[in-house]
Formats: structure tokens, C-alpha cells, sequence
């Protein structure tokens, strides 16, 4: 199996691997993704584009940990009840 997915271009990895993960509800491998994707930027070259990334992660992560408050929460009400049910 190692050998197969060698062969593979990096592009078909990636689609082969978020299939996966989206089809398993595997939050755990996204989250991975997420946390590493600002080192491999700067690992590729674009120091910047990894400042970006750290700064638009911290956003998603802000909008997050308020998704409790304000006209946000209401919209999330029935998610929030039926979660608890």
C-alpha cells in the first residue's frame, strides 16, 4: 500500500486524504492539517503566507470559542438542543 500511494501525485494525496477524512468524520487528521499547514509554508519558502495562515486560524478559532454568543448563537440554538438531547 506504501509503495501505491508513492506513486502518487502529491495533489491526489491531499483529495485522497480529505475524502477520507470528511467520508470517516475524521476531525482529528483536519485539525492536524490545520495546525500544520503555517510550518509547511514557511517549510516551503513563503515565511508570509505562514503568518497569514496563523492569523486566519486564530480568526476561525475566535469565531469558534464566540459561537456561543450573540445572533450566531441563536442560529446555533437548535444544533446547540439537539446536541444536548
Amino acid at each position: 500500500m506504501a509503495e501505491e500511494l508513492e506513486t502518487l501525485s502529491t495533489k491526489e494525496l491531499h483529495d485522497r486524504a480529505i475524502e477520507r477524512a470528511v467520508r470517516h468524520l475524521d476531525v482529528g487528521f483536519l485539525w492536524r492539517l490545520l495546525k500544520a499547514i503555517p510550518a509547511a509554508e514557511a517549510a516551503a519558502g513563503h515565511p508570509d503566507q505562514a503568518e497569514a495562515d496563523v492569523s486566519h486560524l486564530s480568526a476561525i478559532l475566535n469565531e469558534f470559542v464566540h459561537a456561543g454568543d450573540g445572533d450566531v448563537a441563536e442560529a446555533l440554538r437548535p444544533l446547540y438542543v439537539e446536541y444536548l438531547s
